[in-house]
């Protein structure tokens, strides 16, 4: 059991809140990021406070995270959590209230947030995240004096413990939500764990952890939740088949009338052409002519020559699920018509090395950097004609709404979220001056090659491309919405939580 700290658990922030959100998730931008989870939990925060949504997020100690951390005090010393010494800090970084469970035991590694330097998942993964879930029970219980939530908001499998443990632990009751990012990810364990989670028999069961034999984190997450939020409503309605489901489109079609879609924002604060200080030629959507030199300065970047013929990005994890392997598959298309790629990202060791060959055999067309950063990734979006995001299935995907911030032309697949954010270049939708991109079925090579033709197509007549970019920057991409319709949600399930207790 944590020890409070008398005194030190809250940090004054001016303005009256009217509601208090404890969000519970592995990573967070720009702290420590793999991919749109961080976004999404780093952008979200600042997206509710109009709606008087005073919003604190739980994220593990890494060393990037107590690095960056700014006036950071105590709340909670734990002599043994889970075998580890830890301290929970409260404190803020990069304008993020946070808490931060400090174990460095748990968190202080070499290695990414889930796996070692050599890309291995550490086998200590159940423990890790399962302790930095009992934590969070204990913040949704009123562990951190002065400062108790409203709503416990979780993000994937990491941090779908916390409401299992608040639901089977807690002596409080707070209204529980999941936001599932990926289903794909789920967090399953061996059975025989269970023993160790400290929680009572009746959670290992079928509308608990109980998963085809072993633990289900993510599983036991959307069995515990109030309410179950998908990334979008396609794929909200995707997870409850079996192509898409990964398993647990049982238990998501049981739950149907606690799930809503609700498609990502962005922060259009960090991604803005007009303010970056990552790109060269800031520009926006009333002065698109300023965007031609990052084109320039993008093939300068990576020693490519300058072509008449599109230039096309992708910037991704290198997986199946993304369908890189589809875009491998089709480099010659882009040799074919004099175009470019410029690829950026890692993954899968034989992906990798499809891109590193075709960059080998056509180096004057191809140009590949493995890794991720945050600077190279905005100087692509700022200078490429097109992105590519070929993917087989898309929760939501972040990649095409930075795109159409930069009047970067998306070509994506006709799957998720990238379904609904992007408005095909159809003759309809053209005609109509409401186009924003390419769409393209069936997700397989064939089909992607044929976007390819579509866009070179549409590239070679300027003002039908001019077009397309300009009403790309002038969608809106941002959070607004969505925000609005998190805090109905969160007001909604207070307001039932208040009924059940009156």
């Amino acid at each position: 059991m944590g020890r409070r700290l008398a005194g030190s658990g809250q940090h004054k922030i001016s303005g009256k809140q009217s509601m208090n959100v404890l969000s519970v998730t592995a990573e967070i931008f720009p702290l420590v990021k793999t991919g749109g989870l961080a976004d999404v939990a780093g952008s979200l925060p600042k997206a509710l406070k109009s709606h008087g949504i005073r919003m604190r997020t739980l994220v593990p100690g890494y060393r990037s995270v107590i690095e960056s951390l700014d006036d950071a005090t105590p709340v909670a010393r734990y002599d043994s959590l889970f075998g580890e010494t830890a301290t929970l800090l409260a404190g803020r970084a990069a304008g993020l209230e946070l808490f931060v469970l400090d174990a460095p035991g748990f968190f202080y590694r070499s290695g990414g947030p889930y796996t070692d330097e050599h890309g291995v998942d550490y086998p200590d993964n159940w423990k890790r995240f399962a302790a930095f879930c009992f934590v969070a029970s204990q913040i949704a219980g009123g562990l951190v004096q002065h400062w108790r939530p409203d709503i416990i908001h979780a993000h994937d499998w990491h941090a779908a413990l916390s409401l299992v443990y608040v639901k089977y632990k807690s002596e409080v009751e707070v209204p529980r939500v999941l936001t599932v990012h990926n289903m794909a990810f789920q967090g399953q364990f061996p059975a025989h764990l269970f023993s160790e989670l400290g929680l009572p028999d009746e959670a290992y069961s079928i509308e608990g952890l109980e998963y085809y034999g072993d633990l289900g984190y993510l599983k036991g997450g959307l069995q515990a939740a109030d309410a179950i939020t998908v990334v979008s409503p396609t794929y909200a309605r995707e997870t409850m088949s079996p192509t898409f489901g990964m398993g647990l489109e049982g238990v998501m079609n049981a739950r149907h009338d606690d799930v809503l879609g609700i498609v990502n924002g962005i922060d259009v604060d960090v991604w803005d052409p007009s303010a970056d200080p990552y790109i060269e030629h800031r520009y926006s959507a009333k002065t698109p002519l300023r965007r031609l030199p990052n084109r320039q300065a993008l093939l300068d970047l990576f020693g490519l020559p300058q072509t008449p013929g599109p230039v096309f990005a992708s910037i991704n994890r290198l997986t199946w699920q993304k369908g890189m392997d589809l875009l491998a598959a089709v480099v010659d298309e882009i040799v074919t018509m004099d175009g470019r790629l410029i690829l950026h990202g890692n993954g899968d060791a034989e992906i990798e090395y499809a891109f590193l060959d075709a960059a080998r055999r056509f180096p004057r067309h191809i140009a590949v950097r493995l890794g991720y950063e945050e600077r190279v990734a905005h100087k692509i979006h700022a200078g490429a004609d097109a992105m590519l995001v070929p993917s087989r299935f898309e929760p939501c995907g972040l990649t095409q709404l930075y795109a159409l911030r930069y009047g970067c032309v998306p070509i994506v697949a006709r799957t998720g979220g990238l379904s609904e954010t992007i408005i095909d270049a159809n003759v309809a939708a053209l005609q109509a001056q409401a186009a924003t991109g390419i769409q393209f079925s069936p997700v397989d090579a064939g089909g992607l090659r044929l976007a390819l033709r579509r866009a070179l197509k549409l590239y070679r007549h300027r003002r039908i491309w001019e077009g397309l970019q300009r009403q790309g920057m002038k969608t809106d991409s941002s959070w607004h919405r969505s925000a609005a319709r998190y805090a109905e949600l969160y007001g909604d399930l207070t307001a039932t939580d208040m009924r059940l207790a009156g």
